[in-house]
């Protein structure tokens, strides 16, 4: 057994895809250790580099690689320009101790998920049944127009985009026109995500070089979303899919993982259609929606943040993160929204990219519609055709690593093949865009959480989350913390993340032993791991006790006059299905009770899938799902003059997480986007001595705001330098300023380290505004190098 299997687990949850170490020891260093390929060194006085070199180039993948210490995973690692060696940096002084340095991925070590099922039993997964009501219109049926090409090409060295060394990358786009529509049309801007580069040469293999070395040749990722472009063509819309094989090779510079590059190279490519001779008058860009695949997704997301800092913005009303990393938990309010999370995704395998839809949320009062939705028997390539064996022009694989899987495997019964989960992205492509732009509502029982179902995407079943626009709403109880309106039983709770909490912080949704991947709604984000995740209520209740109900108030003057249902988000970490009777009193006493099973799956468990380490039972993901519960299935009470909604268990025994409590009815919103001030970080730099300095960090918005702007600031990045606390600071900025700061205690030693330390601080999740800068650099100069 490893000399770490005691803190294996508990660390796992701490650190995937975070530099935070559980159990960090302050001694002072060691000699180190080493071994084939790996060597740990002392750096200063109070840290260690760690290193692994490959015998191979880093694979590229959306996830970040990241190195493990006999099986603890310490977090997110740095790729050198040679392409084959990591490092991270770490304060554990036991990595001194180390047996095996290894390679991982969201937080499991590489190799393990593959040896799993040979030590651990799975049981047969419960077959899941579509549901829902068939739409009588599909969204990827072909349209009346023809569709016709307009690809352009401007070189492999045609923009210049920031984090990627200063080195220029490509501006090419497929173009998928819709043959003699009249006026402009809808755009849609496809963005491939992370995937190998070059092929086809001796040099493929090239690390970090731009563009492709020798006889190898780019990729061509850009077009591998057809039927989709095809679709959405045919109905009159302009479909741009762009390539980013430059930003692939080169973004392993970038601080934030290539974001602000993706959503720069977006923006170019939006500013040279304004201007390009061959479609002038053709496009309307004020009527514009992006979709983002994998790193493609946290892209869309950051180009829609940079267009609305522009003075003459365009019009962009609509992003689809599709199997999205999130690796900076930024909000996007103000923008219809739709992501989408293959459950077999075995790349971004801990689904992360819920946080844009968990954190944008309450992040502005804004009226647009907003949507999650989970694909069964999806992984995370073959949504595009050039990463799908037997019929990309490159190499390409199944991303899922459990080949015998009973529900992700190749030859499981609920996977889907490649063809059909193409099918279904094209349907909800098509169909979000469809809705969003061209305001086509019979669309929207696909996004609203109503579970409408689309003919073309065949026997692929699809589960929801969706929170209604603003006027649709009344939100009752978001359930993210005490409220007076709340009254909770003994064993409920408020919680956040996963892991253990550190002192005055919320309990942890889950600290069970099962892998971080298990919770998508608080998985660690690489950039801002300690910032608190979709924080919700966990309500227990015992066996044998006389339950009392978790209780919401309803404020008198609460309207639901346009609302036609009660809704909220649930689920449950038992491996077996429960449920819950709701119950809603009217301010006369009349009362009615409705039980969530008949109308919602939410409590009964997802698909177990097999433990990555071995050594326990299959595990099911914990994600929370929509309940709608109409209106008129409460008779006889007065729903235009609630008094309270009740949840109270039906078993002896249960475990239920809720959120978002509400009144509401389907729309899709008018699109309205909030004028908001973006946050950014300043710099800081500091000399150091041999005590505690506390550094002031300037915090700056773009305009005032009328209400208090508020931010979460971390220093997990920092903390790799040893002398920096990993911490998150929750920040409030008053309304009518414009500044404020944080203060990041620095450490001072006696012993050297580097001239300068170049340390970043990550601003995330902001209310009432949205992230401008958010990576600020605190230089650290060692003093120890002049005594």
């Amino acid at each position: 057994m490893s000399r770490f299997s005691k803190v294996r687990r508990a660390a796992v949850l701490a650190a995937a895809s975070t530099t935070v170490l559980v159990g960090t020891l302050a001694v002072a260093p060691t000699a180190g250790a080493a071994g084939p390929g790996w060597n740990v060194t002392a750096v200063g006085g109070s840290s260690w580099e760690v290193s692994l070199r490959l015998p191979g180039p880093v694979p590229v993948r959306a996830a970040q690689p990241e190195l493990a210490v006999d099986g603890v995973v310490l977090g997110v690692a740095r790729q050198d320009p040679d392409g084959h060696t990591l490092t991270v940096r770490t304060a554990d002084a036991r990595v001194a101790r180390a047996g095996r340095v290894q390679l991982a991925w969201n937080g499991i070590v590489a190799g393990e998920e593959a040896r799993a099922l040979r030590h651990a039993a799975v049981p047969a997964a419960e077959a899941e049944t579509l549901s829902g009501e068939l739409l009588g219109v599909d969204p990827a049926t072909r349209g009346t127009f023809g569709v016709r090409r307009a690809d352009y090409d401007l070189g492999d060295t045609a923009v210049r985009l920031p984090g990627l060394g200063g080195q220029a990358v490509e501006e090419r786009a497929a173009v998928y026109l819709p043959a003699g529509a009249p006026g402009p049309r809808p755009v849609v801007v496809f963005l491939h995500g992370r995937h190998q580069a070059c092929f086809g040469g001796t040099d493929e293999d090239d690390f970090g070089g731009w563009p492709c070395a020798g006889s190898s040749r780019p990729v061509p990722s850009h077009l591998g979303y057809g039927e989709a472009a095809q679709a959405l063509a045919s109905q009159g819309y302009a479909v741009v899919s762009i390539s980013a094989d430059g930003i692939n090779q080169l973004d392993w510079r970038a601080e934030d993982g290539g974001a602000q590059a993706r959503g720069e190279l977006v923006m170019a490519h939006l500013d040279l259609l304004r201007t390009w001779g061959p479609l002038e008058g053709r496009l309307d860009l004020t009527n514009v929606g992006l979709m983002g695949h994998s790193r493609g997704g946290e892209g869309v997301v950051r180009a829609a943040l940079l267009n609305a800092e522009r003075p003459a913005p365009y019009g962009i009303k609509a992003v689809m993160p599709l199997a999205p990393v999130d690796f900076a938990r930024q909000t996007l309010p103000g923008t219809a929204m739709a992501v989408v999370l293959p459950y077999c995704d075995g790349d971004v395998s801990d689904q992360q990219g819920q946080h844009f839809y968990d954190d944008s949320r309450y992040a502005a009062g804004d009226d647009v519609l907003r949507s999650s939705l989970l694909v069964m028997g999806a992984n995370h390539n073959f949504f595009n055709s050039e990463w799908t064996p037997g019929l990309s022009q490159a190499p390409s694989n199944d991303d899922w690593y459990l080949a015998d899987d009973p529900v992700c495997g190749e030859s499981a019964p609920s996977r889907l093949s490649p063809a059909e989960q193409r099918a279904v992205g094209a349907a909800y492509v098509s169909g979000f865009f469809r809705l969003t732009l061209g305001r086509e509502q019979q669309f929207l029982p696909l996004f609203d959480g109503t579970g409408g179902r689309a003919g073309s995407a065949g026997r692929a079943v699809v589960h929801t989350q969706a929170q209604q626009p603003a006027s649709v709403r009344t939100d009752l109880a978001p359930l993210e913390s005490a409220s007076r309106g709340v009254s909770l039983p003994a064993g409920t709770a408020y919680c956040a993340s996963v892991g253990v909490a550190a002192a005055g912080q919320l309990p942890r949704c889950a600290s069970d032993l099962r892998p971080v991947s298990s919770f998508p709604h608080w998985t660690p984000a690489w950039l801002a791991p300690d910032v608190p995740a979709t924080p919700l209520l966990r309500a227990r209740w015992k066996a044998g006790s006389s339950p009392r109900p978790v209780t919401v108030q309803v404020p008198r003057g609460t309207s639901p006059q346009v609302a036609q249902a009660l809704t909220f988000r649930a689920a449950t970490p038992q491996p077996v299905a429960t449920d819950l009777t709701v119950t809603a009193t009217d301010r006369a006493g009349r009362s009615a009770d409705v039980r969530v099973s008949r109308f919602s799956s939410a409590l009964r468990p997802l698909p177990a899938l097999a433990d990555p380490w071995g050594e326990g039972a299959a595990v099911a993901k914990t994600w929370l799902r929509t309940v709608r519960l109409p209106l008129d299935a409460f008779p006889g009470v007065d729903v235009g003059d609630l008094a309270t909604v009740t949840f109270t268990p039906t078993g002896r025994s249960t475990d239920v997480y809720l959120s978002d409590v509400a009144l509401d009815r389907p729309a899709s919103g008018t699109g309205t986007v909030p004028a908001l001030p973006a946050v950014s970080i300043g710099d800081a730099e500091v000399y150091e001595d041999d005590g505690t300095q506390q550094v002031r960090m300037p915090l700056v918005l773009s305009r005032r705001s009328a209400v208090p702007v508020t931010v979460e600031v971390d220093t997990a990045a920092a903390a790799l330098d040893g002398r920096i606390t990993p911490t998150w600071t929750h920040v409030t900025i008053p309304a009518g300023r414009l500044t404020g700061s944080v203060v990041v205690p620095v450490v001072g030693d006696d012993v050297v380290n580097d001239a300068q330390a170049r340390l970043t601080v990550t601003l995330s999740v902001p209310r009432h505004a949205v992230v401008g800068d958010g990576f600020g650099t605190l230089s650290v100069y060692d003093d120890d190098l002049y005594d």
